[in-house]
């Protein structure tokens, strides 16, 4: 794959990223809710859906109106109690100061409610109240909805198309209908959104994955102990159903019958993956059909992702994959975490609050109302390093060069605290060198763990997030000379590296950092690799003039390939993309590890293959990291 990872034609004039999208005012004063309402599948399976519909003194209005469903496994009562909150949430949230956003900061993740997130993850208010029935609805064998649970299987899929079916044939509908969610919703509406159903006009899909296996179960070729956990609390929330609900419509019986004998059997399957040499343990063809077939989506699509958020990887290849037009389709990407999207947002500067900017798009799309977003974007990106918004109309920006900076084993003097302080040069440096990848406990103090944690760990300080010199101490860093002048980085990476183990396999954690004249290692992006995994597939990698920048490991069975004690190999590790400056007298630090738990688990039986491994320099065969950057003239050179 050589084009660019996103495209698009000319069009009008952009609306800048602070704009104020119109969306009228509050229509209906009175919002109704009717929460635990049954919807019987094609199977006899019974869903349980909140509707909430907009109205006044007299009641819920008569007038058929669009609406606007989000499905989710986090039980939706749950979710109606925090809404409840929402407004004292959101003023309390904007009385914390906001930071410069040159990086996020415990402040930002305090203020997120302010941003209207709260909204798009449950059934958004602001939208209902200006003429929107808004559901939520509790996916099979979760919440208070019946059956077995198996996330995002064939089945929950044939079940989103009838829930939506199901929302057009009601006499508050008109029809039209909308799908809206944040991470797994996300994901759902975009599952939805592939089967073309009747009456779609549009999606808003926040902190989606395009492919969720590979970007949080198995990450680099190993599980994410963050899986089992996520299975705990799905599997816990659906024993607490909504027992009024339950009682008003006669379902108790049949739900506690349910429950009893529907088993997902997930808790099972996900302790095998992490104990034992287990086929799930690799992507395969159940896991292949967990994908949104993004290809077949027709609607509008609104992607919003984060920098430092889990699905990271993928936001660009979906808005890639979506063969929809530019403005018709947008992608955002903020400097935000998983539980972090739209921080900031509403404050001068800075895009329309999430829950506004959602109605704008669902405004024009669903509605069919001209408020000009549209001609937003459709590239809309904040900067690492300046927190500076830019839009464009292509990602990575295409006045970028590739570049490479070579590993050398030249001791910089910048990291003291690291296991080995190298170097990063614009040209081999011809010297031969064994660096040898210590072992030794990974400090929860770390870039990583703030990506695990989605952003809570920045709450415990800088060093939990915005500073890698504690985790970088069990790692080999190779740091470049101070920039002379600005280098902004746009794009994935490519770390290739040439290697050999002592054992049978060899894991490698990855952190690029933005390193500050006082020493501070900001992390700005990762990646990780286990070496078995290493075959690339040439297909689906992304090329830029015959570089290799972003490698595409199949991380299946078939495609292991052997690592053999004491022979050297080569490995190209992914490196997600980004967008970041970095400042004269600044340095840019790639800093290799063997874990970063809790990043990553390596199962007790790989543990066992995985003896010692180093980093071979070796002017024949030599490491470099590859990227696309803008380079002022008197930036630091590189190839």
């Amino acid at each position: 794959m050589t084009e660019p990872l996103s495209t698009a034609v000319p069009r009008e004039p952009q609306a800048p990223p602070d704009t104020r999208f119109d969306i009228g005012p509050v229509r209906y004063p009175k919002l109704f809710a009717h929460n635990t309402v049954p919807i019987r599948m094609s199977d006899g399976v019974l869903l349980s859906a909140d509707i909430l519909r907009p109205g006044d003194a007299r009641g819920a209005t008569a007038e058929p109106l669009p609406a606007i469903v989000n499905f989710t496994p986090y039980n939706k009562m749950f979710n109606r109690h925090t809404m409840r909150a929402n407004t004292a949430l959101r003023r309390l949230a904007g009385l914390v100061r906001a930071s410069d956003r040159t990086r996020m900061t415990a402040r930002d993740v305090l203020r997120t409610p302010a941003g209207g997130v709260l909204e798009p993850f449950a059934i958004n208010r602001t939208a209902v109240a200006r003429g929107y029935v808004g559901l939520m609805v509790d996916v099979r064998g979760t919440g208070t909805s019946m059956g077995a649970w198996d996330f995002f299987s064939p089945r929950e899929q044939l079940d989103y198309v009838e829930v939506l079916r199901w929302v057009r044939e009601q006499p508050w509908c008109n029809g039209d209908i909308a799908v809206m969610g944040l991470s797994y919703g996300a994901i759902s509406a975009l599952h939805a959104a592939a089967q073309r159903p009747a009456g779609l006009k549009a999606v808003f899909a926040i902190e989606a994955g395009e492919n969720p296996p590979r970007e949080l179960g198995l990450t680099g070729g190993v599980p994410t102990p963050g899986m089992l956990l996520w299975i705990l609390a799905v599997n816990s929330g659906k024993m607490v159903p909504a027992l009024p609900g339950l009682l008003r419509e006669g379902l108790m019986r049949e739900f506690v019958r349910h429950r009893m004998t529907a088993r997902s059997g997930w808790l099972g399957r996900a302790a095998r993956i992490g104990l034992a040499d287990s086929p799930d343990g690799y992507l395969n063809a159940m896991w292949a059909a967990k994908i949104p077939q993004l290809e077949q989506i027709d609607v509008p699509t609104w992607i919003h992702g984060g920098w430092h958020d889990v699905y990271n990887r993928s936001n660009f290849r979906m808005y890639e994959r979506i063969p929809v037009a530019a403005g018709a389709k947008q992608i955002l990407v903020d400097d935000s975490y998983h539980l972090t999207p739209g921080a900031g947002f509403g404050d001068p500067g800075n895009p329309q609050a999430l829950d506004e900017l959602q109605c704008a798009f669902f405004d024009r799309w669903v509605k069919g109302i001209d408020n000009g977003i549209d001609r937003y974007g459709p590239v809309t990106v904040r900067r690492q390093g300046d927190g500076r918004w830019v839009q464009r109309e292509h990602f990575p920006d295409p006045v970028a060069q590739v570049r490479r900076l070579y590993l050398t084993a030249e001791n910089t003097g910048t990291a003291p605290h690291a296991a080995i302080d190298a170097g990063l040069s614009p040209r081999p440096d011809g010297s031969r060198d064994h660096l040898r990848v210590p072992v030794g406990r990974v400090s929860a103090a770390s870039g990583n763990s703030a990506v695990m944690s989605m952003g809570i760990t920045l709450l415990f300080g800088p060093d939990h997030g915005n500073d890698d010199r504690r985790s970088e101490a069990t790692a080999v860093t190779f740091t470049s000379a101070p920039m002379d002048g600005e280098l902004t980085l746009t794009g994935p990476m490519n770390l290739h590296l040439r290697a050999v183990a002592d054992g049978t396999d060899a894991f490698w954690s990855v952190t690029v950092c933005d390193v500050y004249p006082d020493g501070l290692s900001v992390p700005i992006t990762r990646g990780a690799l286990l070496s078995s995994m290493r075959y690339t597939d040439p297909e689906t990698s992304y090329y830029v003039d015959g570089e290799l920048l972003f490698a595409s490991h199949p991380l299946t069975a078939d495609s292991m390939q052997p690592v053999k004690p004491g022979e050297p190999f080569d490995l190209d590790i992914e490196i997600n993309p980004t967008e970041a400056l970095l400042r004269p007298g600044h340095r840019l630090r790639v800093a290799v590890s063997r874990t970063s738990f809790p990043r990553h688990l390596i199962p007790r039986w790989k543990q066992r293959e995985i003896l010692g491994q180093s980093i071979v320099l070796d002017p024949a065969e030599p490491g470099y990291l590859a990227f696309q950057a803008i380079q002022s003239p008197t930036a630091v050179q590189v190839r």
